[in-house]
């Protein structure tokens, strides 16, 4: 019989704010009448493959947004302005997703980019979306109908910012033209900066934006008429951006040769020399936010006309008087002055600093809060795990003479997450708490909740342990000390000098009366949990405290990475720097085994838990099975492709597993193994970053794993039985999956190897593969069918009484359904924006089929908006081909009738419900509305007016 083993799924991720692969943004609060409004708004990130939405002032966690189908990171995050539940995500695998906030659902998923989404922005009317990739193409999507319009090709390095323009109406009304597609103000990290006309679908104008090197970032002002973009060394461009050329050059004017959109105004630097990565005007004030990958924020001051009159005229006040006493001097005619125009003064003039906000860590990102409170509020994310609120003093409000600060830190969410990686973690007895240790805090969780219960603050730890009864946990730290500490009153017991080096391991005895510690300076302590009385300080009284007092001390020739008890507490197993393990007898300390084998030194160990089996990892990417018999190597694997940093056995034999054990390497994944056949199970993927830790439940139904990527991840046992073949099929299902998306992405080059400004935005994927395989099997089976029945409606009419058709059992399983139903449902299942992608499957032969197909639908008025999309799609791909064919010309005709009449009565019907709209309209607003007039000027006006009212009746009717 085939041996089945419990499935291990990715069941819930914490311990994680904010990504650093991730910006974050400030979002108003959701209108909820039932909770109390706190004002202060929430802030949407990335984390990992989610999106997170916090409450800044409690901390609490909002809504979570996750995709099950989705593994990649989050890369950027905006939101819509005109509807404020709507959030545009994109992800490293180059799918965005948009996403409704109230309902934490998926709206639309696009895949139209080949790398990772850097930017995304709505336009005004929040019917288009444009999203910049490291694949240097831009895409602009339509929400309306699902689809990607066009993709725009230019630049030659990732897409650092993207911006829509929009000519005011008033310029497009004199400049005769009614509405504009609008422009797009791009940068890259190819140091140029373009405008790009969406009605032409092309590059109007481009610049060199920064002098040396990358730009990184572009802030555009709220009223569109400037922008700065941002180079390396703090280097900071200021450019006007002149509409009128832009309409003018888009209408290919004649004489706008020499017009230019965008215009150099000059060059300011920032306070900090790294490169500046994000630029944000203020929406309502003249500030902007100015931030590099340091620890800081700079809040710069745009000065009024008049304070830049003032400055201007106090410089040359100054140049004057300098100028008279050297004219003085050397006798000489002092100049003429010329009078000062602000337009002309430099940027430097303008923008002047104001205030450097200093955060807690390396900031990814930041944003504008707009609420309620005094002053100005920005939101940062830094790359250390956390999401603060800071409140700067505007320049107005400040305070000359008085000590206060510029800014104050008012609000953080930081509390359910680490700032530095975890390093170990250990679960309770119970499996109920979990602690977490990194270099600085302690935390505590709730293992079913997922919340923070404590945070404690200890050194670089590098391991730590529950002691029995779950209120006390033991770290073990870099410098070599113990700390001890009691989690319900959240104390340090005791910090114990323990090593002269680091203590890389700690190991509770199996009777839990004991522990030992393993540290660099080759000793093995053992230590003894004892309860003394110790008095309290100014009175007789005394209280129980518990002291670890170190018995006896095991020395070895190497330092000491790892130690284990054998869960029959007979044999202590120490691994050594010299690539070895030692296994020791415990009461005599006496060596028993050697075991060697690695290459490099073993990392982590594991016993089982019948005392047969010990497990080693170690950094050589190899996990080893020995004896303990004997000390034989029953089995190397070459399991990993990095360091293995944790190996842990299944704790007991309930289900037959006792022998099955995990591993968790640096490159990212779990593994589970099964040690009697020395076969692996399955493969756990998740993590976006090395792990550090893992810890295995002592029910053995779940188990925790820590990663550099600041998470904390739990891998549940499901009742799902899993086979090893199936697995490895899967394997390599995904594998090939994998080669031939590769092999789909071609060049869109044209015949001269010139590439087009603008292409076609698709992407085939296996999803729109697999779409437009179903279409060509609906077609043949359709095509089939439909000669059936047409066979048996001429037997039919020639004899009432004939036998129903033999038809396909396909269409007997779905309730007897006829091919064209089939034919339209199969098409209607596939997502719009993947719509086209599986149309381009279809070869030539098959469209005299779908042309079949498409007349029925035209005729019989299924879906009009989809039937014509599809017409004209087919239409424009194969035109050619289509004009050529003597075959298809006839079924064009036919289907142009059809869609002629049926679109001209779906016109005719949408115009007579518009005039009624607007009927019912006028009727609810004049009953709706009873102004208090006077009497004599309505008169007035009433007979100016005419019988207006009833004209506009009678032509409704």
């Amino acid at each position: 019989m085939v041996k089945s083993y419990f499935k291990f799924e990715h069941s819930n991720t914490f311990g994680l704010v904010a990504s650093a692969s991730s910006n974050a943004i400030w979002a108003k609060e959701e209108q909820t009448g039932a909770a109390r409004q706190t004002g202060t708004g929430r802030a949407i990130v990335g984390a990992s493959e989610e999106v997170l939405c916090w409450d800044v002032k409690k901390g609490e966690l909002l809504g979570r947004w996750r995709d099950s189908a989705c593994r990649a990171q989050v890369s950027v995050v905006t939101q819509s302005k005109t509807d404020e539940d709507i959030f545009a995500v994109g992800y490293d695998d180059g799918s965005i997703r948009l996403w409704d906030s109230r309902t934490s659902t998926v709206l639309i998923s696009f895949n139209g980019h080949k790398s990772a989404i850097t930017q995304l922005v709505f336009d005004n009317a929040g019917v288009r979306l444009a999203s910049g990739s490291k694949d240097t193409d831009i895409i602009v999507w339509d929400l309306i109908t699902e689809t990607g319009l066009f993709k725009l090709r230019g630049h030659t390095d990732q897409i650092t910012s993207l911006h829509f323009l929009f000519p005011s109406a008033e310029l497009l009304t004199a400049s005769g033209m009614g509405d504009h597609a609008g422009f797009l103000l791009t940068t890259g990290k190819d140091a140029l900066i373009k405008v790009w006309d969406l009605a032409s679908q092309h590059c109007i104008e481009t610049h060199v934006a920064q002098s040396n090197g990358e730009c990184w970032s572009l802030g555009l002002s709220p009223d569109q008429g400037g922008c700065i973009t941002a180079g390396n060394d703090g280097e900071l461009k200021v450019w006007s951006i002149d509409e009128a050329a832009m309409v003018e050059i888009s209408k290919e004017k004649v004489g706008v040769d020499g017009r230019r959109i965008l215009s150099d105004r000059g060059t300011f630097y920032r306070n900090g020399k790294d490169r500046t990565i994000g630029i944000r005007f203020h929406p309502r004030s003249d500030y902007i936010g100015i931030h590099g990958s340091e620890k800081s924020v700079e809040v710069w001051r745009i000065r009024s006309q008049s304070e830049v009159q003032k400055s201007m005229a106090r410089k040359k006040k100054r140049r004057k008087e300098k100028d008279t006493q050297k004219a003085e001097e050397n006798g000489a005619e002092q100049e003429a002055d010329k009078a000062d125009d602000v337009a002309n003064a430099p940027v430097s003039e303008v923008f002047v600093p104001h205030v450097i906000v200093r955060t807690g860590g390396k900031v990814r990102s930041f944003d504008w809060m707009l609420n309620k409170s005094n002053g100005l509020n920005l939101l940062a994310a830094t790359t250390n795990n956390q999401l603060e609120a800071y409140n700067v003093v505007p320049a107005n409000k400040k305070n000359t003479d008085s000590e206060d600060t510029d800014y104050s830190r008012s609000l953080a969410v930081d509390i359910p997450g680490h700032r530095t990686d975890i390093r170990s973690i250990a679960l309770s007895s119970d499996d109920r708490m979990l602690a977490s240790a990194s270099n600085g805090s302690l935390k505590i969780w709730n293992v079913q909740t997922e919340s923070c219960l404590r945070t404690l603050e200890c050194g670089y730890s590098l391991c730590s342990a529950f002691l029995p009864g779950d209120k006390i946990v033991v770290v073990g730290n870099k410098n070599g000390e113990l700390e001890v500490f009691d989690i319900a009153s959240s104390t340090l017991l005791d910090t114990i000098k323990a090593h002269e080096g680091p203590v890389w391991s700690l190991h509770v005895h199996p009777d839990g009366k004991s522990m030992v510690s393993g540290s660099a300076d080759k000793t093995a302590k053992f230590w003894e949990f004892k309860v003394v009385q110790e008095e309290i300080p100014g009175t007789k009284r005394t209280t129980p405290r518990l002291k670890l007092s170190h018995t006896r001390t095991l020395k070895v020739n190497d330092d000491i990475l790892n130690l284990r008890f054998s869960p029959d507490a007979r044999l202590l197993a120490v691994s050594l720097l010299d690539n070895t393990v030692k296994v020791f007898f415990v009461d005599s300390l006496k060596l028993f085994l050697n075991l060697y084998g690695h290459k490099l030194p073993v990392l982590s160990m594991d016993i089982s838990y019948d005392t047969k089996l010990i497990v080693t990892c170690s950094a050589d990417k190899t996990v080893r099975l020995w004896g303990l018999d004997f000390g034989d190597c029953h089995k190397a694997f070459l399991a990993h492709e990095d360091s293995i940093m944790s190996v842990a056995f299944v704790p007991h034999n309930k289900d037959g597993n006792g022998h099955n054990f995990f591993s968790a390497s640096k490159d990212r994944q779990i593994k589970y193994w099964d040690g009697d056949k020395f076969e692996q199970i399955q493969r756990l993927v998740g993590h976006h970053g090395e792990i550090w830790a893992l810890a295995m439940s002592r029910s053995g139904e779940f188990i925790v794993s820590a990663s550099h990527d600041k998470s904390l991840r739990i891998w549940q046992q499901t009742d799902e039985p899993l086979f090893l073949e199936e697995e490895r099929e899967k394997e390599m299902e995904e594998q090939y999956d994998s080669t031939l998306t590769a092999s789909l992405e071609q060049d869109e080059d044209g015949e001269d190897g010139e590439k087009p400004e603008a292409v076609d935005a698709g992407k085939q994927t296996t999803g729109t593969l697999m779409a437009g395989e179903k279409i060509m099997e609906a077609l043949e089976l359709g095509i089939e069918d439909l000669e059936v029945v047409r066979e048996w409606r001429l037997v039919k009419a020639a004899n009432p009484n004939a036998a129903a058709p033999d038809r396909n059992p396909v269409y007997l399983a779905l309730n007897n359904v006829s091919a064209e139903q089939h034919v339209l449902n199969t098409v209607q299942k596939i997502p719009a924006a993947a719509l086209q992608d599986a149309l381009l499957v279809l070869p030539f032969s098959a469209l005299s089929n779908l042309f079949t197909f498409l007349n029925i639908f035209a005729d019989r008025e299924w879906n009009v908006p989809l039937t014509c999309r599809v017409l004209f799609f087919i239409l424009k791909t194969h035109h050619r081909q289509i004009v050529a064919s003597k075959m298809m010309r006839p079924m064009l005709d036919s289907i142009r009738v059809s869609l002629r009449r049926v679109l001209a009565r779906q016109k005719d019907e949408m115009g007579f419900n518009l005039s009624a709209l607007q009927f019912i309209g006028n009727q609810i607003r004049d009953q709706g509305t009873s102004d208090y007039i006077d009497e004599e000027t309505w008169e007035e006006q009433q007979t100016r007016k005419g019988t207006g009212k009833k004209r506009q009746f009678v032509s409704v009717a």
